[in-house]
């Protein structure tokens, strides 16, 4: 996809870090754009400053875990600007816990939001891009810990998640290429972000808000990651979309990492009895 002027963009996750900044770098683009957001102030900060390029947004309180909330935005979306040609499945939420003292409310809020939140965007969207017929790009994010487990120590329902954005991505991408429309997957590392901060907006249903025990980060050794500026990344996700590109990594200091997850996957065949 290599047009962007006049044409929608829709960011999950909208009002703030990684979704803010691809918002706005759409908005330079002149692309109009949907903020679905679960906190309206955030999201109506985002929106004036969208709109400061010129274009039109709007922003629509949304859930990404609830595919009734998820068909909403799209049902806003069309009404709004007809249809959607970029959508970024990008809300997501951490808890710092090891698995084993995780519960289940642990585990259905994370992966609730950020796998079944991918899922439920594809689901509530993708119909519609497949029959205008206009081809259009989605991004999902992932992490660096949906490509290396260890990226992050203390985050097991995270990397779970994330693993499985990246799963769906790629199977994804296959099922598209036929109506030109591309998929990007995210995997950075560190971002200079309020996701650690993700407990804040915690539904009464799941537990309700908790502060991040962070320490969990430091129970085990993490792969190396500089923090960087989500505009930087925003900057990216406009070049993969531009060229096509499924994988979109942000830190080469994690290339050896994921290069020796994949090494010893290649190294079990050996183990094959001959």
């Amino acid at each position: 996809m290599e047009e962007f002027r006049g044409r929608t963009a829709v960011v999950t996750g909208g009002g703030g870090g990684i979704g803010k900044a691809m918002a706005v770098a759409f908005a330079q683009e002149g692309m109009n754009v949907v903020i679905g957001e679960i906190d309206m102030d955030a999201a109506a900060s985002a929106v004036a400053e969208v709109e400061s390029h010129g274009v039109r947004a709007i922003a629509v309180q949304n859930d990404v875990s609830d595919r009734a909330s998820m068909q909403a935005l799209a049902d806003a979306t069309n009404e709004a600007f007809g249809d959607c040609h970029v959508l970024c499945n990008n809300a997501g939420v951490v808890t710092f816990k090891l698995a084993q003292d995780m519960t289940e409310a642990d585990w259905d809020w994370v992966v609730g939001v950020d796998l079944y939140g991918v899922i439920y965007g594809i689901q509530a969207f993708l119909p519609g891009m497949v029959a205008a017929g206009e081809g259009g790009h989605i991004v999902n994010t992932a992490s660096i810990a949906g490509l290396v487990a260890p990226a992050t120590p203390g985050i097991s329902s995270y990397s779970t998640a994330k693993y499985g954005v990246v799963g769906i991505s790629e199977a994804l991408a296959q099922d598209l290429a036929p109506h030109n429309i591309g998929v990007s997957v995210l995997c950075p590392g560190g971002v200079r972000s309020r996701i650690v901060e993700a407990g804040r907006n915690r539904p009464d249903e799941f537990g309700g808000p908790e502060t991040p025990d962070t320490r969990m980060m430091m129970t085990g050794e993490s792969v190396p990651q500089e923090m960087i500026e989500p505009e930087d990344l925003a900057q990216k996700v406009l070049n993969a979309i531009r060229g096509n590109h499924l994988y979109v990594v942000s830190h080469p200091e994690t290339q050896p990492a994921v290069e020796a997850r994949f090494q010893r996957i290649l190294d079990a065949y050996d183990l094959i009895p001959s």
